[in-house]
């Protein structure tokens, strides 16, 4: 039996609908912007963001996809009984890359593995969500605990991560996969971390398989 749900896509830290543009072309579904995630405004708690994000759901049942650091956001979102399913790609929420130095270094390595198609529309996007709602986002995202709000999501999560990702490497990714009780991981061979833009028929497969 098809089960009837919509598609709710959060964008990551800095950019707007625009980074899931080729990705809805194949799998149509509603954006929601938050502070430091396409809007520049004040940014909230992580609870509260959530909160706002669980007031676009609708009436559900939805899919959730989180990109990047609205990871975070969507799994403390993930526990609301609209929720069907939960898609987290590149969850850039290691604790590894709270140090400034080493998360410049870590995107310096995966930067190189994007097409250089791709950056203009990034600069752009992170242009308009401006540096000091982006900087707020981080100090507020990058403490909480993924995993810890995982453990409590009993729908299917599937966090997915391409394979020259170095912001969500490898074994980060399994972390959070196993974290949920329903979790599972997938990886994109030759993508990094861009992949609603870079790799969305991969993509959009694996959230049609995630329900």
């Amino acid at each position: 039996m098809t089960v009837d749900v919509a598609h709710v896509f959060v964008p990551g830290l800095g950019l707007d609908g625009r980074s899931s543009a080729r990705l809805r072309e194949l799998l149509p579904g509603r954006v929601v912007l938050l502070p430091g995630m396409g809007l520049a405004a004040s940014v909230p708690s992580l609870d509260v963001l959530a909160g706002r994000l669980v007031a676009e759901l609708g009436e559900g049942p939805v899919v959730l996809i989180g990109h990047s650091q609205s990871c975070q956001v969507v799994a403390a979102a993930a526990t609301d009984p609209r929720v069907a399913a939960v898609v987290l790609l590149g969850p850039t929420t290691d604790p590894r890359l709270r140090s400034v130095a080493w998360l410049a270094a870590q995107w310096l390595r995966t930067a190189v593995h994007e097409p250089l198609r791709t950056m203009p529309a990034v600069v752009a996007q992170w242009w308009r969500t401006g540096p000091r709602a982006m900087a707020a986002l981080f100090r507020t995202a990058a403490p909480d605990r993924i995993d810890r709000r995982l453990a409590h999501v009993q729908v299917p999560v599937v966090v997915v991560r391409g394979t020259h990702d170095r912001l969500c490497p490898h074994d980060w990714a399994v972390r959070v996969a196993t974290a949920a009780p329903r979790g599972r991981l997938v990886e994109i061979e030759g993508a990094a971390h861009m992949t609603p833009q870079t790799h969305p028929a991969e993509v959009a497969a694996v959230v049609g398989s995630s329900y």
